[in-house]
C-alpha cells in the first residue's frame, strides 16, 4: 500500500536513512511543494493527486508528496525539476518570469476581478498555450491550480495606499510585484515563503501580501496588526514537470497520468475559493483583524498601482493582456 510521505519519513530520508514508500519496480514520482498538506488548496490537491495516482496506477507509478518545503523551496525546485531531482512541482506563477515574461500577466495589479475571471483566462486558448511556453527551457506546464486572491497585511493599519509608504514588504521573486510595491512607496524585499513568518515576527519585514489560505495556515495574521481585503492580485500555481520526464513515460502511462491531473485540477479548483473563505473566517474566529475597503479607498489603490501595467506590457504581450482583461 503506497502512501504520501510524512514529515517524519522525510526527516529520515534526508538524514541518509533509506526508506522505500513505493514497491520495487514502480516508477517513483516525487512532488515537492511549499504549503501545508491540510487546509490549503495546493496541499490538498497534491494529496488527492497522489492518492489517485497510487490507487489507479499501482504497480507502474508511485507518487510521493513532500510538503512545507521539505525538499525544496519554490526558488530551487525548478532547477531540481530540470536536473531530475524531482518530477513534479507547483510553484506560484510568479516564479516563472525567469523563463517567460508572459506569466507576468498574473502579477499585474487589479488585472482580474475574481478567481472566476482567472479561471476563464487560464481555460482560454491564450491561457492553455502558456502551458507549452517554456519547453525550450526543459519545463512543461500541466495544469493551473487555484489558490486565491491576494490581501495585504502589515504591522500597522493599511487603508490608503499612502499607509504603505516606508514599509518593508516581503514579496515573491517578481519584478512586477516589486514595481507595484515601489509605486505605493513601500520597500520590496524578495524572500522565500518558508521564511516569511519569522521575518514578520522579528520585524525584518513590516508587511506582506498573500491569500487567505496562506495567511491562515502559516499564521501570518498572528504577527501583523491586521489584514486588509484588497483582492489586488492572484496567487495561483502551475503544476509543472520536465520535458525529459514527460518524454520518458510510455504513451499509456503518460495519458493516464495527464488524465488524473486534469480531473484533480478541475475538482480542486472548484473548491479553492471555498477553502479561502473558510480560512478567512478562521482568522476572524482566532482574533485576527480584517479591514474592508470602501469603494473610494479601493479606487485609490487601483489608481496608485495602475502605472505598472504600461511598464510591463511590451514584455507580456498586448494580446495576452487583452485576453486577460476580456476574461473579466
Amino acid at each position: 500500500m503506497k502512501k504520501i510521505l510524512t514529515a517524519g519519513i522525510v526527516m529520515l530520508a534526508t538524514a541518509g536513512t533509506a526508506y522505500a514508500a513505493c514497491d520495487s519496480g514502480e516508477r517513483v514520482v516525487r512532488f515537492s511543494h511549499v504549503t501545508a498538506n491540510s487546509g490549503h488548496p495546493k496541499g490538498e490537491a497534491a494529496a488527492l493527486l497522489a492518492e489517485r495516482v497510487n490507487a489507479e496506477m499501482d504497480g507502474r507509478l508511485c507518487m510521493e508528496v513532500f510538503p512545507n518545503s521539505q525538499l525544496y523551496n519554490d526558488n530551487k525546485v525548478l532547477e531540481a525539476l530540470v536536473l531530475g531531482d524531482v518530477e513534479l512541482a507547483a510553484p506560484s506563477l510568479s516564479k516563472f518570469e525567469q523563463f517567460t515574461l508572459s506569466f507576468r500577466v498574473f502579477d499585474l495589479p487589479f488585472m482580474f476581478s475574481d478567481v472566476a475571471a482567472v479561471d476563464r483566462f487560464q481555460a482560454s486558448e491564450t491561457g492553455q498555450a502558456m502551458l507549452d511556453s517554456m519547453q525550450d527551457s526543459g519545463l512543461q506546464g500541466l495544469a493551473f491550480w487555484h489558490n486565491g486572491m491576494k490581501q495585504m497585511s502589515a504591522n500597522k493599519p493599511l487603508v490608503s495606499p499612502t499607509d504603505a509608504e516606508g514599509l518593508t514588504f516581503r514579496i515573491q521573486t517578481s519584478d512586477v510585484i516589486e514595481a507595484y510595491i515601489n509605486q505605493i512607496g513601500g520597500n520590496p524585499q524578495k524572500m522565500a515563503f518558508s521564511e516569511v513568518y519569522g521575518a514578520l515576527q522579528t520585524g525584518v519585514v513590516d508587511a506582506q501580501e498573500n491569500t487567505w489560505s496562506n495567511i491562515y495556515t502559516k499564521k501570518f495574521f498572528e504577527v501583523q496588526d491586521g489584514v486588509t481585503e484588497t483582492n489586488h492580485g492572484i496567487i495561483d500555481y502551475l503544476v509543472v514537470t520536465s520535458t525529459e520526464f514527460v518524454d520518458s513515460l510510455d504513451a499509456a502511462d503518460r495519458d493516464q497520468l495527464m488524465g488524473i491531473i486534469k480531473d484533480v485540477s478541475t475538482e480542486r479548483n472548484a473548491m479553492a475559493e471555498g477553502i479561502n473563505q473558510d480560512n478567512r473566517a478562521k482568522i476572524l474566529a482566532e482574533g485576527g483583524a480584517i479591514r474592508e475597503l470602501s469603494d473610494d479607498d479601493r479606487a485609490a489603490w487601483v489608481g496608485a498601482m495602475a502605472p505598472v501595467w504600461d511598464q510591463f506590457a511590451d514584455g507580456i504581450g498586448q494580446d495576452i493582456i487583452d485576453a486577460a482583461v476580456a476574461s473579466n
